[in-house]
């Protein structure tokens, strides 16, 4: 079976390396990229997560060089995604998220942020329950870039009003919420019911039980689904203890990527492939299905906001998969990647 290039909407790091370290480099960023294309994956939005404003520019600043100066960024990353400030930082909601340093929202941040980059901010996830997130909406959706709403304690009222602001995505629908919630008033429900969000999905059996996934697939459609990994340095390495933006974590040898000593989930060891690879094995969906969750639809997700920064369609490249689901070769930016 052939396919385009698969299109991460949220990872955090890979292989090894924190792509919200300040003291990210070139080379760091190529070993990353390189990993990531080995998965399948041609195109990335590499994710900065919750910080100070401070924290924030120093870390968009040194990714954004790297990017700039590295082999591969020019073909793979076409921007950036950022996760927070502008979340809930309610236990629960905050997730592993530094609660002290998040913020109302704030348009003019974001756009202070990306003044200096050379490859524009294209998606921000905000809860919008919090104050002035109406006009942050409309402010950044006008601007072209893609709002998501994540770490959120939004009821179906406040999601209503984000959608007709112009948030267009759920973040890692069904996390960044507390463990107890009311069983059905609350905003998992109202997400999965508001027909103008997509929603993206950890499909790694750890961010969510498989009957709860599968049930949200069916919820939201496939039309309406799309696949992310939401990785960190953790990703694609063998157990042990990593970085990730300041925090030490832990890889178990159960796959799950958490704070030492804490319940909290920080990111995944998910790769894209893998996500693609447990749908059909779990028959959520057909290969074609997945893919296609983990392909066009995050792409024409992005194309708008593509355009609407006056950037090119970057091309997406090809995969070959095998009959079991496996990727043999990956060609991209005359790059041309077998399995072994």
């Amino acid at each position: 079976m052939q396919s385009r290039g698969l299109l991460d909407l949220q990872v955090n790091g890979f292989a090894g390396v924190d792509f919200n370290s300040p003291d990210m480099d070139a080379d760091a960023l190529d070993r990353a990229l390189a990993a990531m294309l080995e998965t399948g994956v041609t195109t990335c939005l590499p994710t900065i997560i919750t910080a100070s404003a401070e924290d924030l520019a120093e870390r968009l600043t040194a990714l954004d060089r790297a990017v700039a100066e590295s082999r591969l960024g020019s073909i793979m990353v076409p921007g950036y995604h950022l996760e927070g400030p502008f979340l809930n930082p309610a236990d629960g909601y905050a997730g592993c998220h530094p609660p002290q340093v998040m913020t109302a929202p704030d348009a003019d941040l974001v756009f202070r942020l990306e003044a200096d980059l050379s490859r524009p901010i294209l998606l921000v996830t905000i809860a919008p329950e919090l104050p002035g997130s109406e006009a942050f909406i409309r402010m950044l959706s006008r601007a072209g870039k893609i709002v998501a709403v994540g770490h959120s304690s939004a009821d179906a009222d406040t999601v209503a009003m984000a959608a007709e602001a112009g948030a267009s995505m759920s973040t890692h629908l069904g996390n960044g919420v507390p463990q107890t919630l009311h069983k059905l008033d609350n905003t998992i429900f109202a997400q999965l019911a508001e027909e103008r969000l997509h929603a993206s999905f950890i499909a790694d059996g750890i961010h969510l039980p498989r009957p709860a996934l599968k049930t949200m697939l069916r919820a939201k459609g496939i039309e309406r689904s799309i696949l992310v990994s939401d990785a960190v340095s953790a990703a694609a390495a063998c157990p042990g203890r990593y970085s990730f933006a300041g925090m030490d974590i832990e890889h178990g040898t159960d796959g799950s990527v958490r704070l030492p000593g804490s319940r909290y989930l920080a990111g995944s060891a998910l790769t894209l492939d893998k996500a693609v690879g447990n749908i059909v094995r779990w028959e959520f969906a057909s290969p074609e299905e997945a893919i296609r969750m983990a392909c066009d639809n995050p792409r024409s997700m992005l194309t708008p906001a593509l355009r609407a920064h006056g950037l090119p369609i970057p091309p997406a490249g090809h995969v070959s998969w095998s009959a079991d689901g496996e990727i043999l070769q990956v060609e991209h930016g005359g790059i041309v990647h077998r399995r072994k």
